[in-house]
């Protein structure tokens, strides 16, 4: 009897540790578990750095010296989650509305080639992918359009991700390349991009205008730019703490310097010098629900926080994994809230064009 109980609690444990990889897509197991480019000695501090940093959202960008450390913290915060983000989700780490009878995966690639498609991307250009992750996106919209994407990203860990992805894929340089930087202050020509897009990253910036100028500085133009922004809806009353917890919830455990109000977008891409050709909530109905994957049923969440927890103790994942692990678990129930009550949409889509003259921006 005993026997059998170990070669069944050795069964299991192989199965949740060795076996199980991503819930979208097989490539990272839980057992591969690391903490980007930190150190195993130093996960447990530059986590208690973080949360100390950001456990006041609105005073990250106040002042110049704070906002200007908002990158390096970005860039830790991507190293304590790219490979639990891998894990459960997958190599696109952004939402997509449900799609009828069609699974998270079909999904989130529909939303993905909805950019190409609204760009008219096509054989020949070259796209910009602002904030790309390990690269998901990127692949999809280059296999869908044709084209050729290059992103960046401030996370050195994602950079080499995303070129073993892309190697995978069959889809390396120059179909897809990847370059590490800040998407404050890129590093190329003028005028070298064709399009541009941004899936759920530009809400990392202290300010939106930075960004979108650096966007609409490397588009050629008559260039378009997409952008699926994090903002609050006009249902977000700030005299209301409920609200206010559930979006400060949403800042702290996403590293965000302060959301902004959804009325601000178009406003700030003018500032600029966009064109804005449209702009739409792709949340609203008759979209479905966005927030149903991160409804994760107690059973499932027990087995990955006991996955963490062994793997932890057996020292093959750095100690802190465990609090990343809770902190993201907590975050998904502040966005849920979010998206249940209608105060808060990750996909607040955005068109841009690039004027082909100052005479036509007049």
């Amino acid at each position: 009897m005993a026997w059998t109980a170990a070669v069944v609690g050795v069964g299991l444990v192989y199965w949740f540790v060795w076996v199980m990889g991503a819930a979208e897509v097989k490539g990272k197991r839980a057992v591969d578990l690391k903490m980007g480019s930190i150190t195993r000695d130093k996960v447990q501090d530059k986590y208690t750095q973080y949360w100390s940093f950001f456990r006041r959202p609105k005073e990250t960008a106040t002042t110049a010296a704070s906002a200007e450390k908002v990158p390096a913290f970005v860039d830790t915060f991507y190293n304590l989650v790219t490979d639990i983000y891998e894990w459960g989700w997958g190599q696109s780490f952004h939402f997509s509305p449900s799609l009828p009878g069609r699974s998270h995966r079909d999904a989130t690639r529909v939303h993905e080639e909805r950019v190409a498609d609204l760009l008219g991307a096509r054989p020949g250009h070259r796209l910009l992918d602002v904030g790309c992750g390990v690269g998901g996106p990127m692949r999809a919209i280059a296999a869908h359009s044709g084209s050729n994407v290059v992103g960046i990203t401030i996370n050195e860990y994602q950079v080499n991700r995303a070129r073993a992805h892309n190697r995978k894929a069959g889809l390396d340089s120059p179909r897809c390349e990847v370059v590490c930087g800040n998407f404050l202050s890129m590093p190329f020509p003028d005028g070298s991009f064709d399009g541009a897009y941004s899936i759920e990253a530009t809400c990392h910036a202290p300010r939106l205008q930075d960004v979108y100028g650096e966007v609409f500085r490397v588009l050629k133009p008559g260039g378009f730019y997409v952008s699926y922004e994090w903002v609050t809806t006009p249902l977000y009353r700030a005299e209301d703490p409920e609200h206010v917890e559930c979006i400060h919830g949403i800042e702290r455990g996403d590293a965000l310097p302060g959301l902004r109000r959804q009325d601000e977008i178009s406003s700030i891409a003018k500032e600029v010098g966009f064109e804005v050709v449209k702009e739409q909530d792709l949340a609203l109905p008759p979209a479905l629900p966005w927030w149903t994957r991160l409804k994760m049923g107690r059973v499932a969440y027990w087995r990955n926080s006991l996955v963490v927890r062994v793997l932890t103790m057996l020292r093959i994942a750095p100690k802190g994994v465990s609090e990343v692990h809770e902190m993201l678990y907590e975050t998904a129930q502040h966005l849920t809230r979010g998206g249940e009550t209608g105060i808060f949409t990750p996909m607040h889509m955005v068109l841009l064009r690039k004027p082909v003259s100052t005479e036509e921006a007049k």
